[in-house]
């Protein structure tokens, strides 16, 4: 949300420093959710998927929230500030293969971030029959990133082809 608002404060209002202001306050949110998640947990609660979700989310915002910032401040630039248009996507060859990889290696820093919450929750509130649901979404998400890695690597020993070689 702060990211929207920022960017909609830098280019659609002309107000780049409250923008920028709004845009540093993302990661401010992270914590405050990982901080309203332990306090939640050592209140008593029993953990479910969304704690493990704030995990995720946290992981996932580091991992990959200057990127998808940037790509955001792409379009919005473009569209209310008469920025370059918004650079495109490799679709093939060794560039695409190169993307997926670095896609697949900010995957795997967000699930250690995401995996070091949750392993800090787990320990923090010391009940196992609590935090199950916590150490689900570790063994879950580890799948998840398992199957990622096969498909991204794939596109390294079986680059897509162009529409236009084939």
């Amino acid at each position: 949300m702060f990211i929207v608002v920022g960017l909609v404060f830098r280019y659609m209002l002309r107000m780049p420093k409250p923008g920028a202001a709004l845009l540093l306050c993302t990661p401010l949110i992270d914590l405050a959710l990982l901080v309203a998640t332990v306090i939640h947990l050592n209140g008593g609660a029993e953990a479910d998927f969304t704690h493990g979700l704030a995990a995720i989310y946290i992981g996932a915002s580091i991992a990959f929230g200057h990127s998808m910032i940037r790509w955001a401040d792409e379009r919005f630039a473009h569209r209310f500030a008469g920025g370059p248009p918004p650079r495109k996507k490799a679709k093939h060859g060794t560039e695409h293969a190169r993307s997926e990889r670095q896609a697949w290696l900010k995957h795997l820093l967000a699930w250690a971030i995401g995996c070091a919450c949750l392993l800090g929750m787990i320990l923090m509130v010391g009940d196992a029959d609590r935090t199950e649901a916590l150490l689900q979404v570790v063994r879950i998400w580890s799948i998840i990133l398992g199957i990622d890695f096969l498909i991204s690597f794939s596109y390294t020993l079986w680059p897509r082809k162009s529409k236009e070689t084939v």
